[in-house]
């Protein structure tokens, strides 16, 4: 059952939660002892909240995922886990991660009370109304950067980076819908209702526009924002920001793949090796050269 449990937590999803690492690297504290543990600390109890999501999303969605090709065989849907256990461990996550971190600070315990609220309410209701959806999915991760802020004081910390975290969430949150529209045709409504408001000439329309908006504003925040080098050097990250959004776009489209944008992440090794040369380059730029 302890497996099963682990499973329906999505351990595989943690990596989302690095976003709360931003205001830390960003406002140049990362060698800074204690707000990287404090930081650390926080993601931590990101992952536990977003573990009670997942769970509960999936006691919502038990009788869709039964039809589903794949999340059938997940560990609630295919009984694996006890749905009485699922709801005991779901609440315990959540009064765990509320509680200890409202001890690191309360304004993060608001964020994540904030945080479970959304997506219970998506859970509920929100997933079934089209762009809405996704816009619930965006708020997910701008709230992961939101908490990283309320557990340091920041000083140099853009609100730039805002705008590029909602309109890149986007892009992945339609990317996901186009990937589940594609692979499951016209099944589709029927595996998950709010893709029967969505078509895929719609969807690469929102892709379109977010992808390009999203290398916009970034580009816009390499050399306006107020907490970056006078000499413009991350201005050199732009290209590795650009290929990762044409990567994800090549996989989504041609691949048919994108449907889980954490699994890009961990198996895609071109995407990893951009990703990577991206975040080096930053740290050289911030902690080294400015």
């Amino acid at each position: 059952m302890f497996k099963a449990l682990l499973k329906t937590m999505r351990p595989r999803q943690w990596p989302k939660n690095i976003f709360i690492f931003a205001a830390l690297v960003f406002d140049k504290q990362l060698f800074v002892l204690d707000s990287f543990l404090r930081t650390l600390g926080g993601f931590a109890l990101f992952c536990l909240i977003s573990s009670s999501v997942y769970i509960f999303n999936d006691l919502a969605d038990i009788e869709a995922d039964r039809q589903h090709p794949e999340k059938r065989n997940r560990p609630i849907p295919s009984g694996k886990l006890p749905v009485n256990a699922a709801w005991a461990a779901g609440f315990l996550l959540v009064l765990t991660s509320v509680g200890l971190g409202y001890l690191l600070s309360p304004a993060f315990a608001g964020v994540l009370s904030l945080y479970f609220l959304i997506n219970l309410a998506y859970s509920k209701w929100l997933k079934h109304v089209p762009i809405v959806d996704v816009l619930i999915i965006a708020s997910g991760f701008v709230l992961r950067v939101g908490a990283g802020v309320t557990l340091i004081h920041v000083e140099r910390f853009s609100p730039w980076l805002y705008v590029v975290m909602t309109l890149l969430s986007l892009f992945l949150g339609f990317g996901k819908r186009r990937a589940e529209l594609s692979l499951l045709a016209k099944g589709a409504g029927s595996h998950r209702k709010v893709l029967e408001g969505y078509t895929l000439p719609l969807l690469d329309q929102y892709i379109m526009i977010v992808s390009g908006t999203t290398i916009v504003a970034y580009s816009l925040y390499t050399f306006s924002a107020p907490n970056v080098p006078e000499n413009h050097s991350m201005m050199l990250t732009i290209p590795f920001v650009v290929y990762t959004i044409f990567r994800y776009l090549y996989l989504v489209q041609v691949k048919q793949e994108g449907g889980a944008p954490e699994e890009v992440l961990l198996t895609d090794r071109p995407f990893q090796i951009a990703m990577g040369m991206w975040a080096i380059t930053v740290l050289l730029i911030f902690y080294l050269f400015s």
